[in-house]
C-alpha cells in the first residue's frame, strides 16, 4: 500500500495476443506532490508463467533500463555489496497464480517518475479456451486507469469472454468488446468513483483480475501455422475424432499427513471423478500408507456395479501410517502392465502431499526405478498436495514418465482443482503424437505421448535458409478409428502468413527455454549443463528473466541497484544478507538505502523515533545462579530447544569446538522476581534462536533470533498458527502467508489487515497482531544504526501449558532450597533434541557449568547424556563440576 502522499495519476495495462502469445505492458505515471523527496514503490503481479523481458523507469526525462545477466553474475555483485555491509532485501513473493514485481526509487520534490514493466507469455489451451489473466491492484484509485487488450488471430475467433473478479455488475459498463472474425478488442477503463465502490475495491482502489478467455476456429485438422521472419509455429488441436477408452489407475496417499480436509477433498474429488468415467474405460484403486493396498487385484471396466462399489471403497478411505511412495507407483504401474487392452491409452495419477518416509527413501533411487519400470510406455501424473510436498522430486518424476506435475493447493476449491486436472486428461483422442518438419530447424518438441480433447500441441522452430517454399509439415499420429497411422499434409498451395514483427521468434525463444528447463530437471553432468547453457543464452539474448537470469534494475546515482529473480513456488521468501537460492520475484539492494529520506517525509506522522528498549545497566545484574526458578529454567530449557533443532548434528559438531572456545557476545536479559528486589538476569548468546511463546491450545507458536550484537534485540521474528499461516517480521519489513497468498508490508506503511482469524494494524513502525486470545504487539527500533525487533505481550493467552520467555509466569521464592527440587515434569533430558544438534555450539562454558550446577540430583545424568553423544561436552564441562556449584552456593 502506498503512502498517501503519493499520486498514481495514469496507470495503463496494454496486453496484445498474436498467434497465442502475449506481451503484456504495465505503465504506471505517478507524482511527488508535496514539497520535499520521498520514496516511490512500483507494485504488480504479473502471470506465474510469463517472462519478464523489459523494465524501465524515466525520471526527469533520464530512463534507467533493467539489463538482463546471468544469475551468478548478478549474485556475485550483490554479494559483493554485502560484503561491504550494505543493505539487501527480497520485496516480492510468489502466489498461486501470480508473483509480484516490486521496487522503488526516491523522487525530487513535485517531481514524477514512469515505470514500464513488460512481460511475456504463450497462452496455454485447456479444457478448449485460452485464458489472458491481467491483475489490476494500482494501490490507490487512478484518475486514467486503463485496460487495452488486442487479439489477433489468423484464424478466426470462435469465442470471446470476459470473466474475473472485475467483471461484476457494478463494474459492467467500464467494460467493452468488439468481435470482428479475427480480431478483438477489450476495454476496461473504469471510473475513479467506481474503483473504490466494486466489490472487490476499497479505499485502496481496484483489487482483482480481469480474465480474458477465448478460442479460435479450427478449419483442417492440420491446425494453424504461421511464419515470420524466418520462424514458424504451429498449433494442433484437432478436436474431429473419436475418444480413446483409457486405462486409468488412481494412487492416493492415504498416510497420516493427509488428514482432515485434504482427504476430504481428495475423496470429495475422487467420487466426482468416478462418477465422469466412460463405460468403456477401465480402472484401478491403490491406497497407500506405510503399505499398499489395491481396491482389485485387476483394472475393470468402469460399469454402473463397479462404480458403485468403487465409490463405496472411496468413501471410506482414511488417513493414517507413512508414505511408501514407491512401491505404490511400482504397483500401479505392475497393475497397468497386467491387464494391457487393445485400442486404448493408460495412464497412472499420483496424489500425495508428502516425501517418502518409509520403503525406499533414497529419491534417485526411486526415479530410476519407476522410469525402468513404465519403460515410455504410458505417462504418469503426479499432483503435489498442499506447499510442503516436494514439489520438485514429484515434477522430476512425471516428466521422466511423459506427465507433468501439478500443484494442488490446499484451499476450499481444492476439490475442483483435483475434478480439473482431471478433466484436462480425460478425453484422449491421439497417442504416439510426432510433428516431422521438412525444410525446419532448432525445433522445439516434437514427439507426444498423447494428444487430449481441448489441449493443444505448440510446435515452433526455424524455417531452413528462410525457404518457405520448401518448407512442409507433417503429423502422424495414432487414434481410434482404425488404430493405424493418422496423418495430414498441410497442401503448399495453400498461403502461409507472413508478417513484418518478431513476435513468433520470441515465441520460438520463449517455448524452447521452457522446455530447455524441464529437460534440465531430467538431466545430470555434461547433458545437464549443455542444456542449462542452450536456455542461458536464449533467455541473454532475448532478456527473459528466468530461473537461470535475473534482472538488474538500475537506479540514479546513490540509490540501490536492484537483483530481480525469477521465483520459485515452495520457498519462503527471504530478506536475509546472504545470497538467496531463490524464493519470490526478488529484489536484492546492492547499497544501503539512507535513512534520511524516511525520517525526513515522515516527520509529520510521527511524533517519536524508536530508539530501543531501555538501557540495561550492568549495576542491575547484581544476581546469582539461585534465582532461578522451575520456570524460567523451564522456560529457558524450551528456547534452547528450539535452537537445537534448527541445526543438523554435523553441522553442530563442526562447529562446536570454534564456537566454545571463542567468546561470543552476549545478549542480556531481565525478568522480574517476585519475592526479590533485584529482577533476574542471564545473558545469551547473541544470533541464538529463542522460543518466546508457545500456546498448543491454539495452535500459536512465536519464535525469535536474536541479532548480531549485544546492544540490540532480535532480527528476525516468526509467528506460526495454525499449519498454513505464518508471519514473518524482520528489521526489512513483514511477510504474511494466509495459507493462499503471501503479502508483504514495509515498515514504512500504514496498514490494518485483517482475515477470519488474524488481525494485522501497522502503523509508527509498531506492528500490531492479535491471533485468537493472543496480542502482540513487534517494534522496529534503532539504536546506534542498528536496527532490531523488540516483541511485547499485550495479552497472554488463556488456557494452560502456555510456555517460551514471554508465555510463564516469573516466580521465584525466597527459600533458595526449593530451587534444586525440580521435578521430571520440569526438565527432561531429551535424547532426541540432544542428538538433533549440539548444545556446545550455543553455550559457553560457564553458561553449561553453571546450568548443570543448578539442575542438582538431575545434572550428572544429564551431563551423562551428553557425554555420550557430543565429543566436546567431556572438553567443557568437568565431572567435578558440582564441587563449583557447593563454591557457588
Amino acid at each position: 500500500c502506498p503512502n498517501g502522499d503519493w499520486d498514481i495519476y495514469s496507470f495503463h495495462i496494454n496486453s496484445t495476443v498474436t498467434s497465442r502469445y502475449a506481451t503484456t505492458i504495465i505503465t504506471s505515471r505517478v507524482a511527488n506532490p508535496i514539497n520535499q523527496s520521498q520514496e516511490i514503490e512500483f507494485h504488480v503481479k504479473i502471470p506465474k508463467n510469463a517472462f519478464i523481458s523489459k523494465f524501465k523507469m524515466t525520471i526527469e526525462g533520464q530512463t534507467y533500463d533493467g539489463v538482463v545477466k546471468q544469475k551468478e553474475e548478478a549474485q556475485q555483485q550483490y554479494t559483493q555489496a554485502v560484503s561491504r555491509g550494505q543493505s539487501a532485501g527480497i520485496v516480492s513473493s510468489v502466489g498461486r497464480t501470480l508473483e509480484e514485481f516490486k521496487t522503488s526509487v526516491t523522487v525530487a520534490a513535485l517531481s514524477k517518475v514512469t515505470f514500464e514493466l513488460t512481460y511475456e507469455e504463450l497462452l496455454k489451451r485447456r479444457l478448449g479456451k485460452y485464458e489472458l489473466l491481467i491483475h489490476a491492484r494500482p494501490m490507490q484509485p487512478v484518475a486514467d486507469f486503463k485496460i487495452d487488450v488486442y487479439i489477433n488471430e489468423r484464424p478466426g475467433i470462435n469465442f470471446l469472454e470476459i470473466t474475473g473478479g472485475l467483471s461484476t455488475k457494478a463494474l459492467a459498463n467500464a467494460i467493452t468488446k468488439t468481435h470482428a472474425s479475427s480480431e478483438a478488442w477489450v476495454h476496461f477503463y473504469p471510473s475513479k468513483e467506481q474503483q473504490s465502490q466494486c466489490e472487490s475495491c476499497g479505499e485502496q482502489g481496484l483489487n482483482g483480475d480481469l480474465v480474458i478467455a477465448y478460442d479460435v476456429h479450427r478449419n483442417t485438422s492440420m491446425g494453424d501455422l504461421n511464419e515470420s521472419e524466418g520462424y514458424f509455429v504451429h498449433h494442433f488441436a484437432p478436436s474431429d475424432l473419436p475418444r480413446i477408452p483409457k486405462n486409468v489407475v488412481f494412487i492416493i496417499d492415504q498416510s497420516g499427513s493427509m488428514h482432515g480436509r485434504k482427504m476430504e477433498q481428495t475423496r470429495e474429488a475422487l467420487l466426482k471423478i468416478l462418477g465422469d468415467l466412460a463405460e468403456d474405460d477401465h480402472f484401478g484403486l491403490i491406497t497407500f500408507d506405510s503399505s499398499v493396498s489395491t481396491w482389485r487385484k485387476e483394472l475393470l471396466p468402469a460399469n454402473q456395479d463397479n462404480l458403485e462399489a468403487a465409490k463405496s471403497f472411496a468413501r471410506h478411505i482414511h488417513e493414517r501410517g507413512a508414505t511408501d511412495i514407491n512401491a505404490a507407483v511400482l504397483e500401479g504401474t505392475a497393475m497397468l502392465n497386467r491387464h494391457p487392452h487393445d485400442g486404448s491409452v493408460s495412464l497412472l495419477i499420483l496424489l500425495t502431499d508428502g516425501d517418502p518416509t518409509t520403503g525406499e527413501t533414497n529419491l534417485e533411487k526411486i526415479h530410476k526405478n519407476i522410469k525402468e519400470a513404465i519403460g515410455k510406455k504410458f505417462p504418469l501424473y503426479c499432483l503435489g498436495f498442499g506447499m510442503d510436498v516436494n514439489f520438485d522430486f514429484l515434477e522430476k518424476m512425471a516428466l521422466e514418465n511423459s506427465g507433468v506435475g501439478r500443484r494442488i493447493y490446499t484451499d476450499s476449491d481444492a476439490a475442483l482443482q483435483l475434478q480439473g486436472f482431471y478433466e484436462e486428461v480425460a478425453t484422449p483422442l491421439l497417442t504416439d503424437v510426432q510433428m516431422v518438419y521438412l525444410g525446419g530447424a532448432n525445433l522445439t518438441q516434437t514427439n507426444f505421448s498423447q494428444y487430449y480433447n481441448g489441449s493443444e500441441i505448440v510446435v515452433a522452430g526455424q524455417i531452413t535458409d528462410n525457404n518457405i517454399k520448401m518448407f512442409t509439415a507433417e503429423v502422424i499420429a495414432i487414434s481410434k478409428s482404425n488404430r493405424v497411422m493418422y496423418s495430414e499434409t498441410l497442401p503448399m498451395e495453400e498461403p502461409i502468413e507472413a508478417r513484418s514483427d518478431s513476435h513468433i521468434q520470441r515465441l520460438w525463444a520463449y517455448l524452447t527455454v521452457k522446455q530447455l528447463l524441464d529437460k534440465e530437471v531430467q538431466l545430470s553432468g555434461k547433458a545437464k549443463d549443455k542444456v542449462k547453457k542452450e536456455a542461458l543464452d536464449l533467455c541473454l539474448k532475448y532478456g527473459f528473466v528466468t530461473p537461470l537470469t535475473s534482472m538488474v534494475v538500475t537506479k540514479p546515482q546513490g540509490e540501490d541497484s536492484q537483483v530481480a529473480h525469477k521465483p520459485k513456488e515452495g520457498e519462503k521468501p527471504t530478506r536475509s544478507s546472504q545470497v538467496p537460492s531463490g524464493s519470490g520475484l526478488q529484489f536484492f539492494n546492492r547499497h544501503v538505502h539512507s535513512e534520511q529520506n524516511y525520517h525526513h517525509h515522515h516527520t509529520h506522522t510521527h511524533t517519536h523515533t524508536h530508539e530501543g528498549p531501555p538501557a540495561m545497566p550492568d549495576s542491575l545484574c547484581e544476581c546469582s545462579l539461585m534465582f532461578f526458578s522451575q520456570s524460567i529454567l523451564r522456560t529457558l530449557l524450551h528456547s534452547l530447544c528450539l535452537s537445537l533443532s534448527l541445526f543438523s548434528l554435523s553441522l553442530s559438531l563442526s562447529l562446536s569446538l570454534s564456537l566454545s572456545l571463542s567468546v561470543s557476545p552476549l545478549q542480556r536479559f531481565l525478568l522480574p522476581a517476585e519475592g526479590q528486589a533485584l529482577p533476574l538476569c542471564y545473558d545469551i548468546p547473541v544470533a541464538l534462536s529463542l522460543r518466546l511463546l508457545k500456546d498448543p491450545n491454539n495452535e500459536l507458536s512465536m519464535n525469535g533470533q536474536l541479532g548480531q550484537s549485544a546492544s540490540a534485540g532480535y532480527r528476525k521474528i516468526v509467528i506460526h498458527y495454525k499449519s498454513d499461516q505464518h508471519i514473518e517480521l524482520d528489521t526489512t519489513g513483514i511477510t504474511f502467508n494466509d495459507g493462499q497468498n503471501i503479502t508483504y508490508f514495509s515498515w514504512i506503511l500504514k496498514i490494518n489487515h485483517e482475515t477470519d482469524s488474524v488481525s494485522l494494524i501497522l502503523r509508527d513502525k509498531e506492528m500490531d497482531v492479535t491471533i485468537a486470545s493472543t496480542r502482540v504487539v513487534i517494534m522496529l527500533y534503532k539504536r546506534n544504526g542498528i536496527k532490531f525487533l523488540w516483541p511485547v505481550l499485550r495479552q497472554r493467552p488463556t488456557g494452560e501449558n502456555i510456555i517460551g520467555i514471554m508465555g510463564d509466569s516469573i516466580l521465584v521464592s525466597s527459600d533458595h532450597n526449593t530451587f534444586t527440587q525440580l521435578s521430571s515434569e520440569s526438565f527432561r533430558c531429551s535424547l532426541a533434541n540432544f542428538r538433533r544438534a549440539c548444545i556446545c555450539a550455543f553455550l559457553s562454558r560457564g553458561t553449561l557449568q553453571a546450568l548443570f550446577c543448578f539442575l542438582g540430583d538431575y545434572g550428572p545424568s544429564c551431563l551423562e547424556i551428553i557425554d555420550k553423544i557430543l565429543p566436546c561436552s567431556s572438553g567443557l564441562i568437568p565431572h567435578h563440576s558440582h564441587d563449583h556449584c557447593n563454591s557457588t552456593r
